[in-house]
């Protein structure tokens, strides 16, 4: 096949997935060129790396947050205890880290897996008595922010100081170990894509594709990954919360997508019924996602808690829950169920970590950061919608 060909066969191929409904992450990439356009016009210290640095490590505690909400997304169901879990989870590792003695890694773990149990509890509500989610997770909202206030007691505020806890969001390697980890993810990626993917379709028996496609998207990819890396060597460095962020989304996206869980998740998502004549644990996938959802809100909570340097009675409330949910809705996990993937939490963490850094710089008020929030929300919801009566009418 020419380089013509393939381009034009790359060009059909594309038209057909829009014209399907199929849209991918094209509307949230837009959407963040455009957003970072209008507020480097605005303010051009928006574009800066020490804000761009700024903004990476901002993003990093509501995107683990994120993450969960993707998975339950993805089962068509909602989980919006996440805000006071997140508060429990960080007040639990605040209590025993300051007023009990206990150590850093074993405060760290039990306030994380506070959110395991909690998690797990909703799942088992959910599953056993057939209470819609979004009714067992609202009362969760609620109970778990009153325990989070019980575990603060009456002072209501604990600092932290434990180097150990401090320094997951505060914490940043020089340029050299930046590099090296890009260097090593662009290869890891170009083995993936040209090598083991490859692969992995001929088995299947499926069409290979021209070469071109694949060259073009792991040059974009290669071209992000080192781009965004000059731009953290430039400041200070690579911000420890961020790896974090990004080793939990890659970990997903492989859990996602390369084994039987994943699948499953997908599976019940798209069809309950059917996955469950196809002899998958409905409940058990269920129960299983809203643990790992309740794990990784307190973990969120925990990564906030060092970054603030302190929990209080307002750690998770005000737009924690919010972002969290709009960030996995607006980098394009579908509300319906069955169709999105974990870097939602990262493109679309960006993009509301985007419009309040932004903001912030313009010195806006909290109203027209909400206003501008909700209505790009609603952009992403819309184009969801339209997306799946795209597919509805073509049959996908």
């Amino acid at each position: 096949m020419s380089a013509a060909q393939s381009v034009r066969s790359s060009l059909e191929s594309l038209q057909r997935r829009v014209a399907s409904g199929d849209v991918g992450s094209l509307p949230v990439i837009l959407g963040l060129v455009l957003i970072w356009a209008v507020f480097t016009f605005l303010n051009p210290l928006f574009l800066s790396p020490l804000n761009l640095t700024n903004l990476a490590a901002q993003i990093a505690a509501t995107g683990i947050v994120s993450v969960g909400i993707v998975l339950v997304l993805l089962l068509g169901e909602i989980d919006l205890s996440v805000g006071s879990v997140y508060g429990l989870g960080s007040a639990v590792m605040a209590v025993l880290a300051v007023q009990k003695g206990w150590g850093a890694a074993p405060a760290i773990a039990a306030g994380v897996l506070s959110g395991t149990l909690i998690g797990t509890f909703h799942g088992f509500f959910f599953t056993r008595f057939r209470i819609p989610s979004f009714v067992v997770t609202l009362a969760g909202l609620l109970t778990w922010f009153g325990a989070q206030l019980h575990v603060l007691g009456e002072k209501g505020t604990i600092n932290l100081n434990d180097p150990l806890i401090l320094q997951l969001a505060n914490q940043f390697y020089p340029a050299s170990v930046g590099w090296t980890l890009a260097v090593v993810v662009v290869v890891w990626l170009g083995t993936d894509l040209f090598i083991v993917t490859r692969r992995r379709r001929a088995a299947a028996g499926l069409p290979l594709g021209g070469w071109l496609g694949d060259v073009a998207k792991f040059v974009v990819i290669a071209g992000v990954i080192f781009g965004a890396m000059a731009v953290l060597a430039a400041d200070r460095g690579v911000p420890l919360s961020l790896l974090i962020l990004l080793a939990l989304i890659l970990g997903f996206d492989l859990l996602l997508t390369r084994t039987r869980f994943g699948r499953h998740i997908f599976a019940v998502g798209g069809n309950a019924e059917a996955a469950r004549r196809a002899g998958i644990s409905v409940n058990g996938i269920r129960i299983a996602v809203f643990a790992i959802c309740g794990t990784l809100a307190a973990f969120g909570g925990v990564m906030g808690a060092s970054r603030l340097e302190a929990v209080n009675y307002n750690s998770g409330t005000g737009d924690t829950l919010l972002n969290a949910i709009a960030a996995a809705v607006i980098g394009g996990t579908s509300l319906f169920g069955g169709r999105g993937t974990v870097w939602s939490a990262l493109t679309g963490g960006l993009v509301i970590g985007s419009i309040n850094n932004g903001l912030a710089l313009l010195s806006a008020a909290s109203d027209v950061k909400f206003m501008v929030t909700g209505g790009v929300l609603l952009a992403a919801v819309t184009i969801d919608a339209v997306a799946r009566q795209g597919r509805q009418r073509a049959g996908v």
